[in-house]
C-alpha cells in the first residue's frame, strides 16, 4: 500500500552563496545558473524542483546551480541590480552572460544551457 508514503527526497547538488563566498563559488570553470530568490516568494518555490533537476541532469556538462537568498545577501542582490525574483543570472567561467526574470520552465532552461554550451549564448 502506497498511501501516505512520501516520495524519497533527492539530494540536489545545489550550492548556496552569500555576500562573502559568492565570488569564490562563481569564479570556477564552467557554467553557473545563479538563482536570486527568497523563501517567501511563491514563484521562487516553484523554481526549486526545476533547478534541482537541472543541477542533477547537467552536472556532467559542467553546469552548477547556485542559490542566493536576496534577504540574506542584500549587497550581492544590489550589485546585480536584482529588482524582481526569481531572477536567474547565467555565468560562464565567472563572467555574467545574461539574466532571465520570473518563473522559467525546464525546457527553456535546457534550451538556454544548450545554446551556451554550443557557443551561441543569448545576449540579453
Amino acid at each position: 500500500m502506497l498511501f501516505g508514503r512520501k516520495k524519497p527526497s533527492v539530494e540536489y547538488p545545489i550550492l548556496h552563496a552569500d555576500d562573502h563566498d559568492f565570488d569564490t563559488i562563481i569564479h570556477q570553470p564552467g557554467i553557473a545558473v545563479v538563482d536570486f530568490w527568497a523563501p517567501w516568494c511563491g514563484p521562487c518555490k516553484m523554481m526549486e524542483p526545476i533547478l534541482g533537476e537541472i543541477s542533477l541532469e547537467w552536472a556532467d556538462r559542467g553546469v552548477r546551480v547556485v542559490k542566493v537568498n536576496v534577504d540574506e545577501a542584500q549587497e550581492l542582490a544590489a550589485s546585480f541590480e536584482i529588482r524582481s525574483i526569481p531572477t536567474l543570472v547565467f555565468f560562464q567561467d565567472g563572467e555574467p552572460l545574461f539574466e532571465m526574470v520570473g518563473l522559467v520552465s525546464k525546457p527553456i532552461l535546457q534550451r538556454e544551457l544548450g545554446e551556451i554550451l554550443d557557443g551561441n549564448a543569448s545576449s540579453g
